[in-house]
């Protein structure tokens, strides 16, 4: 095959998989248009992947990063919110943990789906720890397999330093700073007895608001969680015989008991994803890879032409 006709192939190869993709990434619309029709309504399904931090709802597929961010998780529970076909939620998390502060912007969203009357089912997957498990207690309902990786209540906040490092290297970090603790997490020196008693101040705020969350979401004394909120994690065996999760099921299981909280009276259960499914970016990542892996064979195959006739050793 000449060079003209591998890049024919290779150009023909990209449009093929680019017509496969948005037919994939679009699949989920077509299906979910029937359920939209269902007059029982149906079950949102929610989905919270890896870590969870702050930030916008993006779909590029440049983007490497991985877990789900606040904005993109708040604009899915508001279309479950807002639309009345969505009789129930199940949000299905994954995740080890994540920012406090994205992790409030969601229970919040969570908050008001609760105040409206829908109820939200939890299905707990590989782990649900951490800032997961403080999502997961904004449920009305937990489901948790017994090997599940959970708890892990607490809250932590870490820096370097790497002063002694410096020193031997002969190197010195100098800076102009507005305030006395502007710095104060910086690695070219060590915190002072004050600053670490600010930063404990404002780790134990974020711990307490952590237990009290648990404690009002699963409907604990206060005092029961503390002796639990240590940052020990959990088996989902474990979680519930301290009252963290109310079954063991998996996704099935939690998918039919919202379906039932919901009123949703079907063998076949109508459910919905308020995500974006099987995603552009993802396929696209995917075949990536792969049109990676072809041109790679086939430069390698162009580079073994070109030596062929020298007397390079080959094993075929």
């Amino acid at each position: 095959m000449n060079i003209e006709a591998k890049r024919k192939y290779m150009l023909l190869c990209i449009v093929i998989l680019l017509i496969a993709a948005i037919a994939a990434g679009t699949s989920d619309f077509w299906k979910d248009s029937g359920v939209e029709s269902a007059k029982q309504g149906y079950v949102a399904v929610i989905r919270i992947d890896g870590p969870i931090y702050g930030g916008p709802d993006t779909d590029s597929i440049l983007s490497g990063s991985s877990g789900v961010t606040s904005e993109q998780i708040m604009k899915e529970f508001q279309t479950a919110r807002k639309d009345p076909q969505a009789k129930a939620i199940l949000v299905r998390i994954n995740s080890p943990g994540g920012s406090t502060g994205a992790t409030q912007e969601i229970a919040e969203e969570m908050d008001k789906i609760r105040s409206s009357g829908k109820p939200i089912i939890i299905s707990m997957g590989d782990m649900c720890a951490s800032a997961g498990y403080w999502l997961a207690s904004k449920g009305n309902y937990i489901f948790a397999s017994p090997a599940t990786i959970t708890g892990s209540i607490g809250v932590y906040m870490d820096y370097t330093n790497v002063e002694d490092l410096m020193d031997k290297l002969g190197i010195k970090n100098e800076k102009i700073k507005s305030g006395a603790h502007k710095d104060i997490l910086s690695m070219y020196r060590p915190m002072t007895g004050e600053e670490k008693e600010m930063v404990q101040t404002m780790v134990d705020d974020i711990y307490n608001q952590f237990v009290q969350t648990v404690a009002d979401g699963r409907k604990m004394d206060e005092n029961k969680v503390r002796s639990i909120a240590d940052g020990r994690i959990l088996t989902g065996k474990q979680a519930q015989d301290l009252g963290l999760v109310d079954a063991m099921g998996n996704y099935y299981d939690a998918l039919s008991y919202a379906a039932s909280s919901g009123g949703i009276q079907s063998e076949n259960i109508p459910v919905k994803s308020c995500g974006t499914g099987v995603s552009l970016k993802g396929i696209l990542s995917g075949e990536a890879r792969n049109l990676s892996g072809v041109f790679g064979k086939a430069l390698a195959d162009s580079f073994k032409e070109s030596v062929a006739g020298s007397s390079v050793p080959s094993m075929k």
